[in-house]
């Protein structure tokens, strides 16, 4: 188990724009040749942004994208014609494919954070792909079966335990609240990434919110 603290991410945005951005893995300017990715996640972004704040038009190609916010409201518009509000307990995943645009804003008059998680796909090319879930219950698992995964959200309340799925790669990350995880403690922005675990268990200190990518060998 290699656990990831928030403090450790690498800090990129726009400050003066409203956009902060934390990045887990190596991204952009911020390039580490041995924090690539994990499993099929090549990215895990924590993004704020403020009232009015956002990105404009960019592309994306052969990646899945799956956005979840935190707090706030997340306007999505795309090249493919979706245009989306998204809200905590929402799942948001934009297949790129061949190619994609989009544009990402804070329309709302509140701060806006949301975690996005960028995959890589068993095989590249195809045609761009958009989805939804509203209001994902506990414990329901959402397949990307392009990037052979499967993401878990589970809500705990305190001292509640739930196992974490045994897989080649597992990727935790805690959204809200506080867990123990293999006796190491773990808060918001935190992260664990896991290989070839078979028993381990998290256990919430209080109410928690916790993601985890279970996703098979590479």
């Amino acid at each position: 188990m290699d656990v990831r603290r928030a403090s450790e991410r690498y800090r990129g945005g726009d400050p003066a724009a409203g956009i902060e951005s934390w990045h887990a893995l190596s991204f952009g300017p911020h390039y580490d040749p041995d924090n690539l990715r994990f499993g099929a996640v090549i990215a895990c972004n924590e993004e704020h942004l403020g009232p009015g704040a956002g990105f404009d038009e960019h592309p994306h190609s052969h990646t899945e994208i799956v956005t979840w916010v935190i707090s706030g409201e997340l306007t999505h518009r795309d090249s493919a014609g979706h245009e989306t509000v998204i809200r905590p307990g929402d799942v948001q995943r934009l297949s790129a494919a061949s190619g994609v645009r989009h544009v990402e804003r804070n329309a709302a008059r509140t701060p806006l954070t949301f975690l996005q998680m960028w995959l890589a796909p068993l095989e590249p090319g195809g045609e761009p792909r958009y989805e939804v879930v509203r209001g994902i219950a506990d414990s329901t698992p959402y397949a990307v079966l392009e990037a052979g995964a499967m993401l878990h959200v589970r809500r705990l309340s305190p001292g509640e335990r739930t196992a974490v799925p045994a897989a080649p790669y597992l990727y935790l990350h805690v959204t809200r609240g506080t867990i123990r995880l293999d006796g190491e403690l773990l808060e918001p922005g935190d992260a664990a990434r896991l290989t070839d675990e078979k028993d381990a268990e998290a256990v919430a200190e209080g109410e928690a919110e916790v993601l985890m990518w279970e996703m098979s060998g590479f």
